[in-house]
């Protein structure tokens, strides 16, 4: 009996199983995508898998959940997976299964950006370099080698996905999937190679039967039934919309801020403003009928190794609503949130009203969506960058201040303005922590210059930087036996380059450097050198600061030093292009990975720090305390890489100054997953001339949180929410209006420890800069003080009421206040 009642157990549980393995239907119409026979407003944000670690990727999804987030968008990075030809990895930050599945965890959905060209400021725009020495082959155009190994990497991804039940279409998150990347950039170059491959890179994403959509991004004639999708900042303006009425309108790129290359300034590229985002997204909701927005980068995060392209800093994104540590970053994060939320609350008159659009100025429209129900949301838009403008629609009155949109929710009240942030500011900060200044703790040990005699590689030529280093390294060396004959005139040696960073030695003595910048395609180093009569040995060292990621032909691009000419050694210019020499790809301390606790004892270290070019150093160092961000401080080096218990956490140039006379980057992230609570190994390698002494390990804090609320803000999301579930009337105050409060909140495990400000009534300025102004409730910092000392979170009703008698009857009011955790 009891084993019969076992078998019918068993039965129900594969029964149900099955039913679960069956999944979700995903097609679209000309609304958006049709999830389960559900139409779906999507927001997505990309988080890449290898730009963080698996120990930060439960808190990342989490706080883009949070933050309103429906969809996490990831590259798929070839080169990470398969960096030698069939020899697979997937493990730690490569591990793109488990990065799935934790998406999944958390009930959200996912889109795998397979590529396999990705671009994304990653060096060799995610290809393999093997590829380069595959005979014959063209990258991205109708050149069967390429298809063929095109074709298998997106093959295998395609089934490992489907092996774990990962689509959909199998119960799992991915919803879509995309193949090739902002090719339409590149397709004219490639002449009548470039139409047939967008037919056939599509073709095979199809024949893929994933049971999922598959998009092509700026590709506006992404041949059916492939969505072409829009990237950039204004998809509101510059989309031309869907290639067919059948598909959606799809944003795969909206930049919440940009890329950062060496030598160059944080600037408007890097700094994008809330208001703007949300101005695009809004616009493009409205103006396109969008359906699903990704957020390009949401977390943008960390370069770790040799991994970002040409001159790209190892900082990504670090303006993304979730900073490269993956703390939040207010308003941005905040600001966003409101908007999804507000958009979600009319989501269902969005995907099923019909549409009209009335102008109501030179540059202020609406667009109305109406339901057959009666619902109707509108939204309300002055395309004016310049002026505020007051328009009138259905009899009533709304100021729209400049460049803004505001949603209404019944075509009545507002709800959400672009341009009125409500959120708080937040103040990042770095607390300093454990200075490493103490000399004795350094040991350091200087590279080998290698000669003409130490390498047994030969070239009748100067070899190609690129195809001889196979981004095995950063470095290739150059060697020559060269003879000289005394005479008056002062050599000069002469080395045009189309790498990033060239060094010279002469009979082992270091002779001089010079450097490119991402403007220039090549650089000249022309240096006096001391040569002895006889034979001399010179040295040159190429250095790529990453590999290019975009532009057609990459396999038939060439870097690293391409000619070298000397004059005063003889009669005339001797050019040594052509004549033989040595090379040797890597550095020594590199080939032995002198960096890792098992390689330290296979070179001799020394007590004597020097601060001659090319020297490593290494030392120990404790973890700080508690759970915010670590950094170190590389402000004081000058070039090169740094790693810690072995491993890289990327690239350093603090000595690459920006036109105002700062590093681009100073503070480079160490995930605490790669710590020890005690003796952690540091090693640098110093390209130019470093001071170790004077590096420190920091953490990062956000130690201020500011915000501003006044009576023309839309009320918060939730209060709509709340009403609007409970079926209250709206007017829940004396004055007709749905309730504001200012909302603050410190970071996880700290608490409110002072209100530097506070002020209700018409406060001067904002949070960077403020004053009290005419109107001021003299109890406004007591009455926040009562509300927040001692608390995480805080909420502070905006209202008379609250604050006491008015002091100034009829002026409308706001509230500032400015605070700090402890």
């Amino acid at each position: 009996m009891m084993r019969w009642w076992l078998c019918c157990l068993v039965v129900v549980v594969v029964l149900f199983g099955i039913g679960e393995v069956l999944g979700a239907s995903v097609s679209y119409d000309g609304r958006g995508l049709i999830i389960d026979g559900q139409r779906k407003l999507l927001f997505s944000g990309s988080i890449h898998y290898p730009r963080s670690t698996p120990e930060m990727w439960p808190s990342l999804i989490g706080k883009a959940k949070e933050g309103g987030i429906d969809v996490i968008q990831t590259y798929v990075f070839w080169n990470q997976h398969e960096p030698q030809q069939g020899q697979f990895n997937f493990e730690g930050k490569n591990d793109l299964v488990r990065f799935i599945k934790d998406i999944q965890a958390q009930g959200l959905y996912a889109t795998l950006r397979i590529g396999p060209f990705i671009e994304a400021e990653w060096t060799y725009g995610g290809l393999p370099f093997w590829l380069h020495d595959i005979p014959g082959i063209v990258y991205r155009s109708d050149n069967e080698p390429f298809k063929h190994h095109m074709q298998n990497f997106t093959t295998k991804i395609v089934n490992m996905m489907k092996s774990e039940g990962l689509y959909a279409s199998q119960g799992g998150p991915i919803i879509m999937s995309q193949i090739e990347n902002e090719y339409a950039n590149v397709e004219s170059a490639f002449h009548e190679k470039g139409p047939p491959y967008v037919t056939w890179a599509a073709q095979m994403a199809v024949n893929q039967q994933t049971g999922v959509p598959w998009v092509m991004c700026k590709q506006n004639d992404a041949p059916d039934p492939v969505i072409n999708a829009c990237n950039g900042r204004q998809c509101g303006e510059t989309f031309p919309g869907p290639n067919s009425p059948n598909k959606p309108a799809i944003w795969t790129e909206n930049w919440t801020s940009f890329f950062q290359v060496f030598g160059e300034e944080t600037n408007n590229r890097q700094i994008r403003s809330a208001e703007d985002i949300a101005y695009h997204v809004a616009l493009f909701i409205a103006k396109k009928n969008g359906s699903y927005i990704n957020y390009y980068m949401y977390h943008g995060g960390t370069n770790f190794g040799r991994t970002g392209s040409s001159y790209v800093i190892t900082s990504y994104y670090d303006q993304a609503p979730l900073d490269e540590y993956g703390l939040i970053r207010q308003p941005k994060y905040g600001h966003l949130k409101e908007l999804h939320a507000a958009v979600k609350l009319v989501s269902e008159t969005l995907l099923q009203g019909t549409i009209t659009n009335i102008t109501l100025g030179q540059q202020q429209e609406v667009y109305v969506f109406t339901q057959n129900s009666g619902e109707c949301a509108a939204f309300l838009i002055n395309s004016d960058l310049r002026h505020d403008a007051t328009v009138k629609f259905r009899d009533t009155s709304y100021q729209l201040p400049r460049g803004s949109i505001s949603i209404l929710q019944n075509c009545k009240d507002v709800i959400f303005n672009t341009a009125k942030v409500s959120t708080q500011f937040n103040t990042r900060s770095v607390v300093s922590g454990q200075k490493l200044d103490g000399a004795s703790r350094w040991q350091a040990y200087k590279e080998d210059t290698p000669t003409f005699a130490d390498t047994p590689l030969r070239a009748k030529s100067l070899p190609e930087h690129m195809a001889t280093t196979k981004d095995a390294s950063d470095y290739l060396w150059y060697t020559i036996s060269l003879e000289h004959n005394a005479t008056n005139a002062q050599p000069v040696i002469n080395v045009f380059t189309l790498g990033h960073v060239v060094h010279a030695f002469v009979n082992d003595i270091y002779v001089g450097n010079a450097h490119g910048s991402p403007n220039s395609k090549n650089f000249t180093l022309q240096q006096k050198i001391p040569l002895n009569n006889g034979i001399n040995n010179i040295t040159l060292l190429s250095v790529m600061v990453g590999l290019p990621d975009s532009g057609a032909f990459l396999e038939s691009r060439v870097a690293g030093v391409r000619a070298v000419t000397i004059t005063g050694s003889g009669p005339g210019t001797r050019d040594l292009s052509n004549y033989p020499w040595g090379y040797q790809v890597g550095l020594l301390g590199e080939n032995l990975q002198i960096f890792t606790n098992e390689g330290l004892s296979k070179v001799q270290w020394s007590n004597s720090l020097s601060s001659a070019p090319l020297t490593w150093y290494k030392t120990i160092f404790d973890v700080p305390q508690g759970d915010e961000p670590v950094v170190l401080n590389l402000g004081s080096m000058g070039k090169g890489e740094a790693w810690v218990n072995g491993q890289s956490i990327g690239r350093y140039w603090s000595s690459f100054y920006s036109s105002k006379g700062t590093p681009s980057q100073t503070l480079y992230h160490v995930p605490r997953s790669f710590l020890k609570p005690s003796g952690n190994l540091l090693v640098l390698l110093e390209e130019f001339s470093g001071n170790p002494l004077q590096i420190t390990v920091d953490t990062i804090s956000t130690d201020k949180v500011c915000g501003r609320v006044s009576d023309s803000s839309p009320p918060q999301v939730t209060s709509w929410k709340l009403i609007r579930r409970s079926g209250a009337n709206r007017n829940s105050d004396p004055a007709g209006r749905v309730p504001r409060a200012l909302e603050l909140e410190c970071p996880s495990r700290r608490t409110f420890s002072k209100i530097i400000f506070a002020s209700y009534g018409n406060p001067v300025g904002n949070c960077s800069k403020y004053a009290t102004g005419r109107c001021h409730f003299s109890n406004s910092k007591r009455v926040v003080e009562k509300a927040c000392l001692g608390k995480r979170r805080c909420s502070i009703a905006q209202s008379t009421q609250n604050f006491g008698r008015d002091p100034c009857p009829g002026i409308p009011k706001s509230l500032l206040v400015d605070a700090q955790c402890g």
